[in-house]
C-alpha cells in the first residue's frame, strides 16, 4: 500500500509543531494534505536525507536544486504558505535543538530517518559554491564570487533580463502603467539615475559594477558624457564592449575588468553604483565609500542603488541567508538603509536624498520569473537544470520578500560637498521627477 505521503505529512507536522499548509506527493505516488493547495512533490527519499543531514533552508535548497523536491501549482503561493514554517519563525521561535528535547519530536525525527532509508548524506549539487578558508572580500575572493554569479552565460541572462540587459530594479514612472514593458521600465530607471546625477555633455561618469553596459551606453548616448564602466566579470565586459561598439560609442565609453579599489584616474563628475554595493561586505563598506568619495570632484554626485534588509533587534546576530550565500551571491551582505547612509556620511558625503523603490523590485522580479518560465527548456540547455532551478526559486522568493517588506531597495543620492558648502544641488528637492 502506498502511504509514504500521509506518514511524511504527520511526521513533518510533529517536527514543525504546526499543520502543513500545502499538500505532499511522495515517491510512491501517494498524496496527502489540504485539497486545492499547492503540492510539494518529494520525488526521491534522498530529499529526506538532505533535510535530515542539513535541517532548514540549506537542506531544502539542496533538495530543490537537485530536483529531488519540486512544486506542483503556484510557486509564489507555495513559498508564501511555507514562509511562516521555514523562513519566518520569528526571533522567539524554538531552535531545532530545543525542539528535540520533546520526546514526540525525537520520535518523529526517528520516523523520518527510517523513511529516508540508509545512506550517507548526498553530495551537494554541483551548483553550490565550494567554500575556501580565508578572508572575505579580498580582490581574489570578490573576483571569484562575481564570476560564480555573473559568468553563467550571456545568453542565459538575455533570456531572463530581456533586451535591456539591466540586472537591477526597474522603475515604473507612473503606477498606472505597470502593464508597460520591462524594457521601458528599465530605460526609465537609467534615465532617473541620470537625472539624479545631473549628467551633462562633457562630464565624466564612473559606473561601478557596470554589468552588461546598459547604464554606460544610456549615459553616453542620451546625455553626452564620457563613461568608464568597471566590472569583475570577464563575460560581462566582453558583452558590454561589443554593445558599445555596435552603438558607435567607443570614443566615449570604456569598459574595464577592474576592482573598484584599483581605480585611480579620477576625478569624476559623477559615479553610479547600481546593484553593486551588496557585494562589498560590511567590513569593507567604509573603504568602498571613501574610495568613491576620493574619485569625485568637489560637487560631484554619487547615486548608490542598493538592496537593504530590515534592522534586527540584535545586529550581532545577523547572518547571511544560507541559500543565497551558497547558490546565488556568495559572500554578499545586506545592511539596513540607516547603516548605509551612516557609512556614506562617515566617508565625507552629504546625503541629499533617499528614495525607496521597494515595490518596483517586486514587479521587476516577477517579470524576470515570467521570462524564465516562458522559455524554460532553453534556459536549462543554456546552463543546467540545477542552475535554472536556482534562479527560479531565488527570483520568486525575492519578489515575495520585497512585496512583504522583508527587504527593500533604495537609491541614495550623495554629494562631495566642497568646504564652501555650495553643493551645486537645486534648492527645490526632487527636480528630477518633474
Amino acid at each position: 500500500m502506498a502511504d509514504a505521503a500521509p506518514r511524511l505529512k504527520e511526521l513533518m507536522e510533529q517536527v514543525l509543531g504546526a499543520p502543513l499548509p500545502v499538500g505532499i506527493r511522495a515517491w510512491d505516488g501517494s498524496q496527502a494534505g489540504p485539497p486545492g493547495a499547492p503540492v510539494l512533490v518529494v520525488r526521491h527519499r534522498r530529499a529526506l536525507r538532505r533535510l535530515l543531514w542539513k535541517p532548514g533552508e540549506l537542506g531544502l535548497a539542496r533538495a530543490w536544486v537537485a530536483g529531488d523536491l519540486e512544486v506542483e501549482g503556484d510557486l509564489y503561493a507555495t513559498l508564501d504558505l511555507m514562509a511562516g514554517l521555514v523562513w519566518e519563525r520569528g526571533e522567539d521561535a524554538r531552535t531545532l535543538a530545543e525542539a528535540l528535547r520533546d520526546p514526540e519530536v525525537r520520535a518523529a525525527v526517528r520516523g523520518l530517518v527510517r523513511m529516508a532509508g540508509p545512506g550517507l548524506p548526498p553530495a551537494p549539487p554541483s551548483e553550490e559554491v565550494r567554500r575556501r578558508r580565508g578572508h572575505l572580500h579580498t580582490r581574489r575572493t570578490d573576483r571569484r564570487a562575481i564570476s560564480h554569479h555573473y559568468d553563467v552565460g550571456n545568453d542565459f541572462y538575455e533570456l531572463v533580463l530581456g533586451p535591456s540587459m539591466v540586472y537591477s530594479c526597474a522603475y515604473w514612472e507612473k503606477p498606472e502603467e505597470q502593464g508597460g514593458t520591462l524594457e521601458d521600465a528599465q530605460r526609465d530607471k537609467l534615465e532617473l539615475v541620470s537625472r539624479k546625477l545631473g549628467l551633462r555633455p562633457g562630464q565624466r561618469l564612473l559606473d561601478v559594477g557596470c554589468g552588461w553596459g546598459s547604464m554606460a551606453i544610456h549615459a553616453a548616448r542620451e546625455h553626452g558624457v564620457s563613461v568608464v564602466g568597471i566590472t569583475l566579470s570577464q563575460e560581462q565586459a566582453a558583452y558590454a564592449r561589443k554593445r558599445v561598439a555596435d552603438e558607435g560609442l567607443t570614443d566615449r565609453v570604456e569598459i574595464r575588468v577592474q576592482d573598484y579599489r584599483d581605480v585611480t584616474d579620477g576625478p569624476y563628475d559623477a559615479i553610479s553604483s547600481i546593484g553593486m554595493a551588496e557585494h562589498v561586505g560590511s567590513e569593507k563598506y567604509l573603504e568602498y565609500a571613501r574610495n568613491l568619495y576620493g574619485l569625485l570632484k568637489p560637487g560631484g554626485r554619487l547615486l548608490n542603488h542598493q538592496i537593504a534588509r530590515r534592522p534586527q533587534r540584535d545586529e550581532s546576530e545577523y547572518s547571511v541567508d544560507e541559500f543565497i550565500d551558497a547558490y546565488v551571491f556568495p559572500d554578499g551582505e545586506l545592511a539596513p538603509i540607516g547603516t548605509t547612509v551612516g557609512q556614506l556620511e562617515r566617508a565625507g558625503f552629504e546625503v541629499r536624498d533617499v528614495e525607496s523603490i521597494r515595490e518596483h523590485y517586486a514587479l521587476t522580479l516577477r517579470r524576470w520569473v515570467a521570462n524564465l518560465e516562458a522559455d524554460w527548456e532553453r534556459a536549462v540547455r543554456l546552463t543546467s537544470p540545477g542552475r535554472a532551478r536556482v534562479w527560479r526559486l531565488y527570483m520568486a522568493a525575492s519578489a515575495l520578500s520585497f512585496e512583504h517588506n522583508r527587504i527593500g531597495v533604495n537609491q541614495v543620492l550623495a554629494v562631495r560637498t566642497p568646504e564652501s558648502g555650495k553643493s551645486g544641488m537645486p534648492l527645490r528637492s526632487r527636480t528630477w521627477n518633474v
